[in-house]
């Protein structure tokens, strides 16, 4: 849908609300307690992830980092739709859809550290690495799918990027090319209310940002980004449709950035406490754990162990992070060309091992 403007979740796309009731007839994979509890598995993980993060940085074992408190069925909830064949680029706040493609915790504070290997991560190697400058990642993801539409397999690029990335030429130039193209893409827009500091309704006067959609002749939906049944079948639908020869979509889900911009922002200077203290009632793990209690038999064992796990997981991590020997200072170059012109590798060579 592109509706009227100021949409709260409850006038999209949805399947639970707040409480975590049924709103309307789920979708085939959310009958499946096992699928829901790895949604919620996950979810609950990447939470604990980020707040491991944040201490780091905190204590200054870590650099500058990007939460994704509260908006963790997004990056989930699309990565969960994907394939193998698929092709995930993403921005900055997509750790737990990073973290269900494969990439490791290990990887991720490596990268967040500053060392560059944790890009160059094991898991799904045809995935993008991590995109720092905003809406840069939306221009890639055309490439993407236009490499993909010629090996023919299938394949559809998936990018994510914040509200306002869709304020940036880079993503109204490469929408149009998946539109004009008719391209395997599928664009989302994990509107969070916030670019920093700046509110959405002082980027742009469209009623959605979905709509944004229609110049170029492609569909756009808005979701429930809480909601990460919503967010999943919306992908899947999307997904159907570029594997089918249909082209791209823009799938717009709406949340709330519940953290600081970056561990560098203090968004008390921009916001007051009461509005954000609003949209923690609304966030994505109560919901989808209410539903998992109500109809899936979900006990409180179940939850402190899932708790048990996943900050153990997080703890071990973290400890392989920080006992990693830190790379020489010629590494820097390692990870910019496939082979370094000559005076880069003279460089390199004369800064030698130290």
């Amino acid at each position: 849908m592109t509706g009227s403007a100021a949409l709260s979740p409850s006038e999209c796309g949805v399947f639970l609300d707040a409480e975590g009731k049924v709103l309307r007839d789920l979708p085939d994979f959310a009958l499946d307690s096992e699928t829901l509890v790895a949604l919620y598995s996950m979810m609950v993980t990447t939470r604990a992830f980020d707040a491991k993060a944040i201490a780091l940085q905190r204590t200054g074992r870590l650099g500058t980092y990007a939460s994704s408190l509260g908006q963790e069925a997004i990056s989930v909830g699309v990565a969960s739709a994907l394939s193998e064949a698929d092709v995930f680029l993403p921005s900055f706040r997509e750790h737990g859809g990073q973290l269900w493609r494969g990439v490791t915790m290990q990887e991720l504070f490596l990268y967040w550290g500053g060392d560059e290997r944790g890009n160059d991560f094991a898991g799904p190697r045809h995935d993008f690495p991590i995109c720092i400058p905003v809406a840069s990642q939306f221009p890639h993801a055309a490439g993407v799918a236009l490499g993909l539409l010629h090996q023919g397999a299938g394949g559809v690029a998936v990018a994510i990027g914040g509200d306002g990335a869709t304020s940036k030429g880079d993503f109204y130039e490469a929408l149009n090319v998946i539109g004009a193209w008719n391209l395997p893409a599928v664009f989302v827009i994990s509107n969070n209310q916030w670019a920093i500091s700046m509110p959405r309704a002082e980027q742009t006067r469209a009623k959605t940002l979905a709509q944004k959609a229609d110049a170029v002749g492609l569909p756009g939906e808005v979701v429930d980004g809480n909601d990460v049944i919503a967010v999943r079948d919306a992908t899947r639908q999307a997904l159907e449709r570029a594997r089918a020869g249909q082209g791209g979509t823009l799938i717009e889900c709406l949340s709330y950035r519940l953290s600081d911009h970056t561990t560098a922002d203090d968004a008390s200077r921009y916001r007051d406490d009461a509005e954000v203290s609003r949209h923690w009632k609304a966030e994505p793990l109560v919901r989808l754990r209410a539903h998992l209690v109500a109809a899936h038999g979900w006990s409180k064992e179940d939850e402190e162990s899932l708790l048990r796990e996943s900050r153990s997981e997080t703890e071990t991590a973290a400890e392989r992070y920080l006992a990693t020997p830190p790379q020489p200072a010629r590494a820097m170059f390692e990870h910019l060309y496939a082979t370094a012109p000559p005076e880069i590798a003279a460089l390199a060579q004369e800064m030698g091992d130290d």
